[in-house]
């Protein structure tokens, strides 16, 4: 099968168009004929090397972290799918690799594909609208009538999570540019803090939850506009212990973060607030549950450009420019 991989770990490098042999099937197991995948930041992180600690991939590597298509064969033991389905999945972290024809996925990390999207709208998802999940539903509690500030808000997680904040009942302000103001309003943003005119620490106070996607600066002010007991939940590092000791990280590599992350983390128990590190698990579970949602109408993905399949490394390159407006679309077939 043709397939877009890496050879080695180069900042910057190029994704290599080659043949790749189709993926084995475990019991467990659907073969999905991949229609449409999405391109995200971390695709370019793990090419770059940034991950290889936590992440030890072996190489040559397909990249690609969301798919959506078509189930092929499944598994002696699958139960919930069958050859025909359409689904969407992230699949697991140690079997990526969505930048090619075919994929093969844990039955558990695979969903039914909302039936009100087209391929490419449903493989936009899987990453951005998991991480919102995860940080606002599973790791912040929020609840209706709760202040919480999404950082970032044209970009792919912030475009679904002001939305799964607005459907939980949540008051949300976000940061965006002045570009992007009116799409974030649109989206059911309360608050809009430009940022190329306003400074959100000054702007903004009493807030319970905060997901920050952007660097130190941004992570230890959003420290100020929390209230007592609130919770910083970052998906863009540092990682802490506690995500060492998950993530099933020996002893050192768990005193690395542990050095990583103390500034932030002393700086936060200051404040009275909690600080922690989420990075994204697949689970088709809540992608079920999120279909539900996109249905209903509470969610819509946000689509900024699609490019054809042999144009992934100019789609990577379009991601990593940062000016994309919620997401970058391969379309396989």
């Amino acid at each position: 099968m043709k397939a877009f991989l890496i050879d080695r770990y180069a900042k910057g490098g190029a994704l290599r168009l080659g043949e790749s042999p189709a993926p084995d099937l475990r019991d467990n197991d659907v073969l999905v004929e991949v229609h449409a995948a999405s391109v995200n930041l971390l695709d370019a992180k793990i090419r770059d090397g940034e991950f290889k600690l936590i992440l030890p991939y072996r190489l040559p590597l397909i990249l690609g972290n969301d798919v959506a298509g078509v189930v092929v064969r499944v598994g002696s033991k699958v139960r919930h799918f069958k050859p025909g389905d359409e689904v969407y999945a992230r699949p697991g972290q140690d079997r990526i690799g969505a930048f090619a024809e075919f994929i093969a996925m844990n039955e558990a990390d695979v969903a039914m594909k909302p039936k009100n999207l087209t391929m490419e709208e449903a493989a936009s998802l899987p990453l951005v609208a998991l991480t919102a999940w995860q940080v606002l539903v599973e790791r912040g509690g929020l609840k209706k009538g709760q202040k919480v500030l999404i950082h970032a808000g044209s970009g792919g997680v912030g475009t679904i999570a002001i939305q799964l904040a607005k459907y939980i009942g949540a008051h949300v302000a976000t940061t965006t540019s002045t570009a992007n103001v009116d799409l974030v309003k649109n989206l059911g943003a309360d608050v809009v803090v430009d940022y190329k005119k306003d400074d959100f620490e000054k702007v903004l106070k009493g807030y319970d939850v905060v997901l920050n996607s952007l660097g130190k600066d941004t992570l230890e002010k959003s420290l100020r506009v929390l209230k007592p007991g609130g919770k910083l939940i970052s998906i863009s590092g540092p990682p802490d212990p506690e995500f060492a000791r998950e993530n099933g990280s020996g002893w050192l590599l768990q005193q690395v973060m542990r050095l990583l992350s103390s500034g932030i983390r002393r700086k936060s128990r200051r404040h009275g607030v909690g600080y922690s590190f989420l990075f994204m698990t697949a689970n088709g579970e809540q992608l079920g549950q999120i279909a539900s949602l996109i249905e209903a109408g509470a969610l819509r993905p946000v689509v900024d450009r699609v490019f054809p399949f042999e144009n992934v490394n100019e789609a990577l390159v379009y991601v990593e420019t940062g000016r994309a407006k919620g997401k970058v679309v391969i379309a396989v077939k």
